[in-house]
């Protein structure tokens, strides 16, 4: 029995059969075999009258948006496909993100503070041969999840919006005048009209909060490889030593089978959380999830300074991440928007989820409202709420220089070696460059800075660098660099004039400039 084996059949539930199955859908991706489905369709025949404004389905993040818009005071449904309730482990953010739920009238103060169910400071940043470097207040709050989505549902009910859970979703038909979404029977719905319940909702604008693996994306897609994936398995567990620091970004191995590993952990409400997560291609020899949980677990010990039988576990966590070039996503069809993971509108050093979606929460509900005012529901007026956003794609660089390819060789160190660099000099810089950079926004001072020293001081690194990343992504970098600092820009122009044009577009290209440069983080 392996140690993955041993460890995930303590826990309740078949958890390593979870496991296994997401293995098989990361095979799939690798070779290339994943079935595209075909769950929207077109139609030339009017839809005639719409029952709701918008209709979103994935709940888990799709609540956020949904409660904003039903505040707003729009027709919204959402659709679940199991039971909408947050999972038991915390979503890590920085404070200052969270209070979009109080300008959006959300969460009231107690209820933000309720929702807060761990805190911890500072936080580490380690590379093996390098030192240490420690924040403060950068992704040291832990939110309750639990908490979290059942204080947006009751929102979001009171606002009149209407939940249907335990529906997949099955397909939609895209009219001239809305969208017809079918999701059969068996809906359990909330409110006070139990029975009757519709076979199919008609609605002005769909929106996709699905995730990655949304049948809409992946038809849109047409079954394109992801150009680069995040690996990620670890735990929650109690036994660990006191520690009331976290770990952001932490290696303390060379490269392993081809992976460079990186840490991260943190105190949970229930014990210590720690993941294992490495940056690829979707190569078909690349390792399973199974593969590198075995060696999370052999490794744990000697990160944590504690002993596997010391520790109890309460949960075991997985998955993978795959992020495109090609992004945000630009959908085929009118009237249908994704947001959060389906959009593909991350950092492809992220994992995504609930931070990359409270980051973008207020601009896309605003964009969605204007958007609803103004009937601009086509898929060219809804591409620029989910624009193409320059700090976001300079960072396939950094994800190229973090991963090697499957039959490439470099040296072992090299990574950590890099990034030892690269951070020494951004510590060097000060918190206005270390702490945006650690929160996925890029800005073009900051990073210019930081080449500029990195180059100076540490010129044969830079060299055997080039290699690995190869000419062609060095290239197209580049354009993305120049655009950032054109957006940076554009920015600042646009905060001072106002374009003869109609307002929502004004406003979205003016959105775009903005978070395209990083300027929407604050302190």
């Amino acid at each position: 029995m392996t140690l993955t084996e041993q460890i995930l059949s303590q826990l309740p539930g078949d958890i390593l059969g979870g496991l296994r199955k997401a293995d098989r859908i990361w095979q799939s991706l690798k070779e290339d075999t994943a079935p595209i489905p075909m769950s929207v369709k077109e139609s030339q025949q009017p839809l005639g009258e719409v029952d709701w404004d918008v209709v979103i389905c994935g709940g888990t993040l799709g609540i956020l948006i949904g409660a904003a818009l039903a505040g707003m005071g729009w027709r919204v449904a959402l659709i679940e496909r199991g039971i909408l309730r947050g999972r038991e482990q915390e979503w890590n953010i920085s404070r200052k993100e969270l209070e979009v739920f109080l300008e959006l009238n959300l969460l009231e103060e107690s209820e933000l503070q309720q929702a807060i169910a761990t805190q911890y400071n500072p936080a580490c940043i380690s590379f093996l041969g390098g030192r240490e470097h420690w924040v403060r207040d950068v992704l040291n709050i832990g939110v309750d999840p639990v908490f979290l989505l059942d204080a947006l549902k009751s929102k979001f009910l009171k606002a009149g919006g209407k939940l249907f859970e335990k529906i997949p979703f099955q397909g939609a038909v895209v009219h001239p005048d809305g969208v017809a979404i079918d999701f059969g029977l068996g809906a359990t719905r909330h409110d006070d009209e139990q029975s009757n319940n519709p076979k199919s909702l008609k609605t002005r604008l769909l929106i996709d909060a699905m995730g990655h693996f949304s049948p809409i994306v992946q038809q849109a897609r047409q079954g394109k490889k992801p150009d680069a994936v995040c690996l990620v398995v670890g735990s929650c567990a109690q036994g660990f030593p006191k520690n009331d620091t976290g770990d952001l970004l932490v290696s303390f191995t060379p490269l392993k089978n081809q992976c460079q590993y990186f840490w991260e952990a943190f105190p949970a409400r229930d014990g210590r959380t720690t993941y294992l997560f490495t940056y690829m291609d979707a190569h078909p020899q690349r390792p399973s999830l199974e593969a590198l949980f075995e060696d999370y677990l052999r490794l744990l010990p000697q990160y944590q300074n504690v002993e596997l039988e010391q520790l109890q576990f309460q949960r075991a966590l997985f998955g993978f991440f795959p992020s495109y070039r090609q992004s945000p996503l630009k959908m085929p069809w009118n009237r249908i928007l994704p947001v959060g993971d389906s959009s593909g509108a991350q950092s492809p050093l992220s994992f995504g989820g609930f931070g990359a979606m409270v980051r973008h929460l207020k601009r896309l509900a605003n964009g969605i409202n204007e958007a609803l005012q103004s009937d601009r529901l086509t898929k060219n007026a809804l591409a620029l709420l989910q624009p193409y956003q320059p700090n976001l794609a300079v960072t396939w660089l950094f994800q190229r220089a973090m991963s090697v390819g499957v039959n490439q060789t470099i040296h072992p160190d090299l990574i950590n070696q890099l990034l030892s660099a690269v951070f020494l000099e951004m510590e060097q810089l000060g918190d206005d460059v270390l702490k945006p950079f650690l929160q996925d926004v890029v800005q073009f001072s900051a990073l210019s800075q930081t080449l500029l020293r990195t180059q100076i001081a540490h010129p044969r690194l830079v060299v055997k660098v080039i290699p690995q990343v190869g000419l062609t992504t060095l290239l197209d970098w580049t354009i993305h660099y120049a655009n950032l600092g054109a957006y940076a820009a554009l920015y600042q122009l646009g905060k001072t004039i106002q374009p003869s044009v109609p307002q929502y577009y004004c406003r979205r290209w003016i959105d775009a400039w903005k978070y395209g440069s990083g300027g929407d983080y604050s302190h």
